[in-house]
C-alpha cells in the first residue's frame, strides 16, 4: 500500500510539471496578416487640446504632428502574442484583433498548451451588437455585454490612437497635468475614459473605465488597461507590451505582446469573418 501512494504521488507530481511545462511553451506567431496596408491622409491636429493629451500626440507622430498633421486611420488590424489567466491558471495564447476605426472589431484568440491550440474565441462587435464565442458557451447582444465590447473597442484603439482627435464623436477634457477624460459615443449616450500619461515620456500609460464583467453583474467594475511598453511595430509607434485588470482582482488577466500592427488595410469583409 506504501509503495502504491508512492506511484501515486509521483505521478500527480509529474502531471503537475507537465501542465506546468505545456502553458509555459508559447505558441507560434500567426502567419502575417494577408491585406495590404492603405494609403494614409493627414489633418490638422485640433487645437485646445488639453496640455498632456497635445504631448502625448507629440510623443507618438513627432513634433512635426503640429504642422504636417495627424494620421487619419480607418482601419487597423494587430495581431501578437498573449498570455490569458483562468482561475488560477495563465495560459498562452496568440491573437489577431482587427478594427474598423471607432465602429466595429472582431477579435480571434487561440489559448494554447505545449503550443498546441487547445481553445478558441470569436468575439465580434459589429454594428453596436456584440457576440462572444468561447469554449464555455455563446453570448449574444447582452446589454452588459453590449456595454463591455464597446469599451473593448476604444481601449484597443490606443493601439492607433490618432483616431481619438480624428473621430469627431470623441472629445478631450482636462483633469490634471497627467491626465484627461476622454468621452467618447456609445448607443445614445456616451462613456467615459481617465487617460493617463507618463510623466517622463508624455505616452499613454493607462486608461480607466466602469466595466460590466459578467451578463449577470449587478455593478460596474473598475476596468484598466495599462500600456506597459512601447515601440515602433510595422514603421508606428505602438503598445508593444498592453495588459488589462479588473481592479478588485488585482493583478492582470491578460497580457498582449504585439507583433504585427497593419494600417488601412481593407478589412470590410475580414472584419465579419471568423478564425483566422
Amino acid at each position: 500500500m506504501d509503495r502504491l501512494w508512492l506511484w501515486i504521488l509521483i505521478a500527480l507530481v509529474a502531471l503537475v510539471v507537465l501542465v506546468a511545462v505545456g502553458f509555459r511553451i508559447r505558441p507560434r506567431s500567426f502567419p502575417a496578416y494577408p491585406g495590404e496596408p492603405g494609403p494614409i491622409e493627414y489633418i490638422p491636429m485640433p487645437e485646445g487640446l488639453p496640455a498632456p493629451v497635445a504631448r502625448f500626440y507629440r510623443a507618438v507622430y513627432g513634433e512635426e504632428v503640429e504642422s504636417r498633421g495627424v494620421p487619419v486611420i480607418t482601419s487597423a488590424v494587430i495581431t501578437g502574442r498573449a498570455g490569458l489567466r483562468i482561475g488560477p491558471v495563465t495560459m498562452p495564447g496568440r491573437f489577431r484583433f482587427t478594427h474598423v476605426a471607432g465602429q466595429d472589431y472582431r477579435h480571434y484568440i487561440e489559448t494554447t498548451f505545449f503550443g498546441i491550440p487547445i481553445f478558441k474565441v470569436n468575439e465580434t462587435y459589429i454594428d453596436g451588437r456584440g457576440r462572444q464565442e468561447i469554449p464555455f458557451g455563446v453570448v449574444d447582444n447582452d446589454p452588459r455585454a453590449n456595454q463591455a465590447a464597446a469599451l473593448g473597442l476604444w481601449a484597443e484603439t490606443g493601439w492607433f490612437p490618432a483616431v481619438f482627435i480624428t473621430d469627431e464623436r470623441v472629445r478631450w477634457s482636462p483633469l490634471d497635468d497627467h491626465s484627461a477624460v476622454l468621452t467618447v459615443p456609445y448607443e445614445e449616450g456616451e462613456e467615459i475614459f481617465i487617460a493617463r500619461f507618463d510623466p517622463a515620456t508624455g505616452l499613454l500609460l493607462f486608461f480607466e473605465a466602469m466595466r460590466y464583467r459578467e451578463t449577470d453583474s449587478e455593478r460596474k467594475v473598475l476596468w484598466i488597461t495599462e500600456a506597459v511598453s512601447w515601440g515602433e511595430v510595422n514603421g508606428h509607434l505602438t503598445m508593444v507590451g498592453a495588459t488589462v485588470t479588473w481592479l478588485d482582482q488585482g493583478r492582470p488577466w491578460a497580457v498582449f505582446h504585439t507583433e504585427e500592427l497593419v494600417i488601412n488595410a481593407d478589412v470590410a469583409a475580414y472584419v465579419r469573418g471568423r478564425g483566422l
